[in-house]
């Protein structure tokens, strides 16, 4: 999910009955990212889905 999709998607868990449902939020934009941005954001989303996964 992208930052700009976050109240949409927050706005739909909430309608799905899960309020609160954390996610992981990778930095926009991605296609006009180049490969260091891109890999840059994917190291990041890792952290971001880590942290999700394991509680932190």
């Amino acid at each position: 999910m992208t930052v700009p999709f976050v109240n949409g998607a927050e706005l739909m868990a909430q309608a799905l009955g899960v309020p609160g449902y954390r996610f992981v939020v990778i930095a926009h934009p991605i296609s006009s990212a180049t490969d260091a941005e891109i890999e840059a954001k994917a190291r990041d989303t890792l952290e971001q889905a880590r942290s999700l996964l394991l509680g932190g």
